[in-house]
């Protein structure tokens, strides 16, 4: 299984996210999501992320260099999937339940929590306002743009957001990490930890790696 610590850096709770990018270079684990599951898509951007925590937020800093650049959706609980996206899907170690986190490259977010990918209950409007977000690409939709394009997103995602009490912190989570655009010229599906199946399928907490506070 795959595993990472997350660390401990409660400084950036009082930034503002441009500026929580900047500190994450030197104080946070930085990862690479490199893994290629399923050969019928063998398309690999240049994807890593950081990951540090503060007493109320997990902070995640993604970087993406690849071919074509796509946001259709524009509001929160529109799909994402098929544009230019990275994703962070979680649960406890003793829930039945995961929530997912998934963010294109202008900051819309989907997210929701179930036990599958057919049962699952949307974020609401007061959730989705709660998730800080940066990015380097202008927030407004656009068709895809061909040619080879470098974005970055971070995001501020609340302790309570994933069902976990920020005072009190379990020492490990199960979760994994995502990059995709299906609907691109170049569609793939790129992940952190593996995923033994044999078609793309992120509803898989099954082979989620372990993240551990």
């Amino acid at each position: 299984m795959k595993s990472l610590k997350v660390p401990y850096v409660p400084i950036l709770d009082g930034l503002e996210l441009r500026e929580v990018a900047e500190r994450m270079e030197t104080e946070s684990l930085r990862q690479s999501m490199d893994v290629i599951n399923w050969a019928e898509y063998p398309y690999r951007p240049v994807v890593a992320f950081d990951i540090a925590r503060g007493d109320k937020e997990l902070y995640l800093h993604y970087f993406v260099r690849g071919l074509s650049l796509r946001a259709i959706a524009d509001e929160d609980g529109e799909f994402v999937h098929p544009d230019s996206c990275v994703e962070f899907f979680m649960r406890r170690k003793d829930d039945l339940y995961y929530t997912n986190f998934e963010f294109n490259c202008i900051g819309t977010c989907l997210a929701a929590r179930g036990t599958g990918r057919r049962d699952r209950t949307p974020f609401t409007s007061d959730e989705y306002k709660k998730i800080r977000r940066y990015t380097t690409v202008q927030r407004e939709s656009f068709p895809e743009k061909k040619g080879i394009h470098a974005w970055e997103l971070t995001v501020a995602i609340p302790f309570e957001l994933m069902g976990l009490d920020a005072s009190g912190l379990p020492d490990t989570i199960r979760g994994n990490f995502y990059k995709c655009a299906d609907e691109t010229a170049n569609p793939h599906y790129v992940t952190w930890s593996p995923i033994r199946l044999p078609s793309p399928d992120y509803h898989c907490p099954e082979h989620f790696g372990e993240i551990r506070f």
